[in-house]
């Protein structure tokens, strides 16, 4: 017998990429579910040929989700709002959004960056894009959930994170199921720099793992990449038990280690010798690691803080070093304690 059995309420869904798709699906389950589409093609295609031609396009889309490319007839009236749109969209889409979301909306980011010109976390942008009244029930999820496995019924577990913890657990609630387990959380920081931060180290990884330095390089970059993440978040004011949980080190295992990770992509092409330019164009969907590792640097440097592979990623990215110098821009650093 299902134990999981949320109540019904309406939901729109923002974003037709591979996760949004997903967790439209997901969610119509046990929920009215609107999904706004960027291109009007996709969301006519979803209505009538119940698949979505661009994501996921093997997977038959349950008759409880519509599609739409209008935002507002999307957000009528919606209780619970998500938001899987690529960061870099967030600030439009969701600043456009405002004007048709309920006052009393939850609305639940899935987005895993930040923002290249203000190095803003997304709930920093969030919050300055809807204004106070929706700061209280903004929601992120976050951890190891690979849009393919989720719907494909893989079991998965994921935190979402709220400063008021009773709308995180009206969410992982609300969106539950025999194969998608969601944690609460009340530590928002460490939750959203966890999830786009551990994809600037996938990058890393993936470039020694192209440069065949072995499994002692891919284990020691993820290891000290998650240090360096830590650091930063704990500077921020994050509780460092965060980052050992499924927002930090689960989601750092997996972006690192999956074949379906685009950011370990982006890092294993670079370490075979592709450039940035040719591995972008070569892809179907966005790799946040590649805009968040600039915006991740500065956010650093300004507080102070060392993230020598962050760094040391970032160099390769803008073309200061060669891929052969990777190793050595980490191993000749300064000795010192692991606790450092």
């Amino acid at each position: 017998m299902d134990t999981l059995a949320p109540v019904a309420i309406p939901v729109g869904v923002l974003g037709a990429g591979s996760f949004g798709t997903c967790l439209a699906m997901l969610c119509a389950r046990e929920h009215d579910v609107r999904l706004w589409a960027r291109n009007p093609e996709i969301a006519d295609a979803i209505n009538q040929e119940r698949r979505n031609p661009a994501y996921l396009s093997d997977i038959e889309i349950p008759k409880g989700v519509t599609a739409s490319s209008d935002l507002e007839e999307v957000l009528a009236d919606r209780e619970l709002v998500i938001c899987a749109v690529p960061s870099h969209g967030v600030r439009d889409v969701m600043g456009r959004a405002a004007a048709y979301l309920s006052d009393e909306a939850v609305v639940v980011s899935t987005v895993k960056g930040i923002e290249v010109d203000t190095c803003m976390r997304m709930d920093e942008v969030l919050s300055e894009v809807l204004g106070e009244r929706h700061d209280p029930r903004l929601v992120f999820l976050s951890g190891p959930s690979f849009a393919r496995e989720i719907a494909d019924h893989r079991p998965t577990a994921v935190t979402v994170a709220c400063h008021e913890e009773a709308y995180a657990i009206s969410v992982q609630e609300s969106i539950s199921s025999p194969w998608l387990r969601c944690y609460s959380s009340t530590d928002v920081i460490g939750v959203e720099l966890a999830g786009a931060l551990k994809n600037v180290i996938a990058i890393g990884v993936g470039v020694c793992d192209g440069l065949e330095l072995g499994l002692n390089a891919r284990a020691g970059v993820m290891t000290r990449g998650l240090r360096e993440i830590t650091r930063l978040g704990v500077k921020l004011g994050a509780d460092p038990l965060t980052f050992l949980g499924l927002a930090g080190m689960g989601d750092l295992v997996l972006t690192c280690t999956g074949d379906l990770s685009r950011n370990r992509r982006v890092g294993l092409e670079l370490g075979r010798g592709s450039s940035l330019h040719e591995i972008v164009a070569g892809m179907k969907e966005v790799a946040e690691g590649v805009r968040t590792t600039q915006a991740a640097c500065q956010l650093a440097e300004r507080h102070g803080v060392e993230m020598p592979i962050s760094n040391t990623v970032r160099a390769l990215l803008d073309g200061e070093i060669h891929r052969s110098e990777v190793v050595e821009h980490i191993m000749r650093r300064q000795l010192r304690s692991e606790n450092e």
